[in-house]
């Protein structure tokens, strides 16, 4: 995509000369000799640079610099005068202006000067493109990962969708252990059906076997109709009982039982009903620890956990964190209907140094909370919740360079790839979810060949 550039002087001809001297560069150059009218285009346009005299009248060049940083700091501003003092360029400089050029204006000075912003700009949508291009090949279902760990976890869910008929997912809060559920549910013959869901922590211990079963009327106190449960609800589908470590102990012994006979029976009646339902349970509790306290009947555990899936927490997942906040970028992106590329360096640093006790929950928290505060292209730090920053990550002394680039996290994923399927370029392909075309491209940008 082109680069935008804003011009901005009162003077015609100065106008003239500037657009000429960068119209060569692969820009899309507008120009404007009232700079509130400009600065109008800029706040509704978001140029990626602005170049603007110092000394207009209506507004200075300084004032619109300062408007302009506090909307959007990602945009260069380059200032250009013919009154130049060291103090109005010391000043322009501590404002956040990308350079001060003096009148007149060599068109080869400006040119240079120039190149080497739309050269940035470009490298960061070269960045954003790779972004985009490494969060589609690691799209699975509604997640997100390329790390050994999410693999292993999608490669778990293929080989078991077709076959299960209970299943206990664990992992702690945040980590995705519904977005798992949903994934067996689609990749499995009980697609067609109903995805049903209950938050075990979150019902009426007296309203349990309601809930799930159902109840005829009069049953009960308040019960003035028929009710159909969830089990009912499911049939033919999935029921995904959510932290089933909170079940009392009365139904868990009722569930064990429509488990294993594939029947249920409302409360209030005599006739059991067949039902054909794939239950998934998921729990971040230690289901052993409460099977020893007397908590949790190991009966249940054991039927419920032929196949335990484990959900990686995302301090484990070495690589996934970049492309998740690309991925939630672009979701409230779109969600809060802003134009935000991604995110600064120094934003970046602080979510690389955050542990994430909430996980992926806690991330995408992050950054919808900061797509709805900044108004930038970019977000910031000043856009981000205050916990985080009180942490110290902001304050940090490291250096930016510490940050994994993504040009080396891609690199390292093709290494990763390659490594597990053997040296086999094909099945390294058919793991990344690209085309073979597509991995030996990246291969050769790499330097990468046969052993790494």
């Amino acid at each position: 995509m082109p680069i935008a550039v804003t011009l901005i002087d009162d003077n015609a001809a100065s106008l003239e000369l500037m657009a000429a001297a960068i119209g060569g560069e692969p820009v899309v150059v507008t120009t404007f000799e009232n700079p509130e009218l400009a600065l109008d285009q800029i706040l509704s346009e978001h140029p990626q640079i602005v170049i603007t005299d110092l000394m207009m009248p209506g507004m200075s060049g300084m004032e619109l610099l300062e408007r302009v940083m506090e909307f959007d700091p990602a945009i260069d501003v380059v200032l250009v005068t013919a009154h130049y003092t060291t103090e109005s360029a010391v000043e322009a400089i501590r404002k956040g202006a990308a350079d001060y050029i003096n009148k007149p204006v060599s068109p080869a000075v400006l040119r240079q000067k120039i190149g080497v912003l739309i050269e940035k700009h470009r490298a960061a949508q070269r960045s954003q493109e790779l972004e985009a291009s490494l969060v589609a090949s690691a799209a699975f279902e509604g997640m997100v990962g390329l790390s050994p760990a999410m693999y292993e976890l999608f490669s778990k869910i293929r080989r078991v969708a077709p076959h299960f008929r209970s299943m206990l997912v664990t992992g702690e809060t945040g980590s995705g252990k519904e977005l798992v559920a949903k994934a067996l549910h689609q990749l499995s013959p009980a697609k067609k059906g109903h995805f049903v869901a209950l938050n075990c922590s979150a019902v009426v211990e007296t309203l349990f076997e309601s809930e799930l079963f159902g109840h005829m009327r009069g049953a009960f106190t308040g019960a003035v109709s028929d009710k159909m449960g969830l089990f009912e609800h499911a049939h033919e589908g999935v029921l995904f009982l959510d932290e089933i470590g909170d079940m009392p102990l009365a139904t868990q012994a009722k569930l064990l039982r429509a488990l294993q006979n594939q029947e249920v029976q409302r409360l209030g009646s005599l006739q059991a009903r067949k039902v054909n339902v794939r239950v998934i349970a998921a729990t971040h509790q230690k289901l052993r620890e409460k099977i020893a306290k007397g908590e949790f009947r190991e009966d249940l555990f054991y039927r419920l956990g032929m196949v335990e899936l484990e959900v990686p927490a995302l301090r484990e997942r070495e690589g996934d964190l970049r492309l998740l906040v690309r991925h939630f970028v672009e979701k409230y992106a779109e969600l809060c209907d802003k134009k935000i590329l991604g995110l600064t360096n120094r934003a970046q640093l602080v979510l690389s140094r955050h542990r994430w006790p909430g996980n992926v929950r806690e991330l995408e928290n992050v950054i919808g909370h900061a797509a709805m505060m900044g108004s930038a292209t970019m977000i910031d730090i000043q856009d981000l919740p205050g916990y985080l920053l009180q942490a110290g990550g902001a304050g940090s002394a490291l250096a930016l360079s510490t940050l994994p680039g993504l040009e080396d996290q891609e690199r390292a994923l093709l290494v990763s790839a390659l490594t597990r399927a053997g040296e086999n370029q094909s099945e390294a392909a058919r793991l990344l979810r690209i085309s073979r075309d597509t991995l030996r491209y990246r291969m050769k940008k790499h330097g990468i060949r046969s052993g790494h």
